[in-house]
């Protein structure tokens, strides 16, 4: 099984709808805003393993009460060099304690999954592959099913390993008509983009699945997350527990020199983020022992979107608004 193109699935589905609900969906309210298939209208389901290394967290809190899309949940794994579940989920519940005590709304309690990468089988078969049936497969698929729409499907912006989404959908293949994956991993390369470090190289056979099966957005747009809370600015943040937060993770965010985890936060909630989008196509194969997921090959069909250029200073800009606007906390 191979991955409709949105468009298509978008065209049946709204002419379905038409049919069946009796009324007729206005074309300008299902037309994605910028250039990927998803925009702030869409429900986004983070999943992350580490808290203090970006900012993809507090994007999406501040987001999702400041214009953004609905936080419909937070998956919490391990994998690399955060291999502590416990110590990952207490610190994105400090978040979302932080967030929900200085008035933002709408923000879900942390989801921890257990899993281990999954294994290719020897038949190379996707559909061959033995599911976890972890918690966070599990939670994509109810909140999914619950709020996934033909011409706005759920969001799962990724800044680990894909494990849980892939896995969800050898639970349940149907997924794919229900969510677009957009993904903080891997890098630009001369053919395309590798679904390597960061992210890929934890769960390489993840990798093909998400990229061979599901709607894929691959991120490598580069952001220098230093410049978002720099300590010249920390004076500048809000006299809250989401400032104080803030300030006492500044220290513990990481200098990169590839894109940061937040970057899949903002292509699928910020549209004006991405600038430049090309399509590419991977095989959905890998072989066994593999270090890295498959390479992405530019391709006018592919059905994959690779983002290679992002506004960085505008989302900051974007960022800081959210952050010291009272409106942002009384929603």
């Amino acid at each position: 099984m191979t991955p409709r193109p949105f468009r298509t699935v978008l065209t049946a589905s709204a002419c379905f709808c038409a049919v069946a609900c009796g009324q007729t969906l206005d074309a300008g309210a299902t037309r994605p805003h910028g250039l990927l298939p998803v925009d702030e209208r869409n429900p986004v389901v983070l999943m992350n393993d580490g808290w203090s290394d970006n900012w993809a967290g507090e994007y999406a809190v501040l987001l999702a009460n400041g214009g953004g899309p609905k936080l419909a949940g937070i998956v919490v794994n391990a994998a690399g060099t955060w291999s502590d579940l416990d110590e990952n989920v207490t610190g994105w519940r400090a978040l979302v304690a932080a967030a929900r005590e200085s008035g933002l709304s709408g923000i879900p309690d942390p989801i921890a999954s257990i899993s281990d990468k999954l294994v290719r089988p020897a038949s190379g078969v996707i559909e061959d592959t033995l599911p976890n049936r972890s918690e966070g497969a599990l939670f994509i698929l109810r909140v999914s099913s619950e709020l996934s729409r033909p011409y706005r499907p759920l969001v799962v912006a990724t800044g680990g390993r894909l494990t849980d989404v892939a896995d969800a959908y050898l639970i349940e293949p149907a997924l794919a008509e229900r969510i677009v994956v957009v993904s903080s991993l891997g890098e630009l390369s001369q053919s395309g983009a590798a679904m390597g470090v960061p992210n890929g190289e934890m769960d390489p056979w993840a990798d093909a699945i998400v990229s061979a099966r599901l709607r894929y957005v691959q991120v490598n747009a580069y952001y220098d997350q230093l410049t978002e809370v720099p300590a010249s600015r920390l004076g500048e943040l809000p006299s809250n527990a989401l400032g104080a937060f803030i300030a006492a993770k500044q220290p513990q965010v990481y200098d990169l020199d590839v894109a940061a985890d937040q970057v899949a936060v903002l292509a699928a909630g910020f549209p004006a983020f991405v600038t430049a989008v090309t399509r590419v196509s991977g095989d959905g194969s890998v072989s066994p022992g593999a270090t890295e997921g498959p390479e992405l090959t530019a391709s006018r069909e592919g059905p994959a979107w690779l983002v290679t250029e992002g506004a960085s200073a505008l989302a900051v800009g974007h960022f800081w608004e959210l952050l010291l606007d009272r409106r942002t906390y009384a929603r």
